[in-house]
C-alpha cells in the first residue's frame, strides 16, 4: 500500500487553531483509509488517494466543519518526502534549524530573490521543486524575519513547514 501525508498548517500551534489528533484521525479514517497522526502539529498518514487535489480539498473542507479550522493541507507521497531529504541542499546543518516548507503549489517567479532581503545573518533559503528550504542557523526561527506572512506574500502560495527531523520521521512512517 502507497502511503502519503497530509500536512496541516499551523494547527495546534501557539494556542490557535485546535485539532485533537484521535478526532482528527477518526473524521478522516473513513475516507483516507487508515489514518495516523505523528506528533500533534498536523501531520497525518495515509493512504495514498487516487486523486490528491480532491483529497486535499476534503480533507479541509472536513476538518473546517467539524473543528472550525480553516487550513491549507499539503500533500506529500513516500517517494517525495524521501526525495526532499536526500535531495536538500544543506547537508552540513542542523536538523533541528533546518526545515522544508512544502508549498500547494509553485513559488512565485522571484520569491526567493524577494526573501534573501529578509534573512538575518547565518539564514540561508533554496527553493528545491515546491519545497522552500529554510536554515535558520544558530539564530533560529524565534530570530528570523521569514514570518508566515513574509512568505506567504513571497511565495504567493500557502505551505506548511517542518524541521528536518520530523521529515526523516515522516518518510519512515510513510515507508
Amino acid at each position: 500500500m502507497t502511503r502519503s501525508v497530509l500536512l496541516l498548517r499551523a494547527v495546534n500551534v501557539g494556542g490557535r487553531g485546535t485539532v485533537p489528533m484521535a478526532e482528527l484521525r477518526a473524521l478522516l479514517a473513513p475516507e483516507f483509509g487508515e489514518v495516523s497522526t505523528y506528533i500533534a502539529s498536523g501531520n497525518v498518514v495515509c493512504e495514498h488517494p487516487a486523486d490528491p487535489d480532491a483529497a486535499r480539498a476534503r480533507a479541509r473542507e472536513l476538518i473546517a466543519a467539524e473543528f472550525g479550522v480553516d487550513t491549507p493541507v499539503i500533500l506529500r507521497t513516500h517517494a517525495a518526502l524521501a526525495r526532499a531529504v536526500a535531495e536538500h541542499p544543506f547537508p552540513e546543518a542542523s536538523e533541528k534549524m533546518l526545515h522544508a516548507m512544502f508549498l500547494e503549489g509553485s513559488a512565485s517567479p522571484g520569491a526567493v530573490e524577494a526573501l534573501h532581503e529578509r534573512l538575518v545573518p547565518g539564514e540561508r533559503i533554496a527553493l528545491v521543486g515546491d519545497d522552500l528550504w529554510i536554515d535558520y542557523g544558530d539564530g533560529g526561527v524565534q530570530n528570523t524575519k521569514l514570518t508566515k506572512a513574509v512568505l506567504d506574500r513571497a511565495l504567493g502560495v500557502a505551505g506548511t513547514a517542518r524541521n528536518l527531523r520530523t521529515v526523516r520521521r515522516l518518510v519512515e512512517l510513510t515507508a
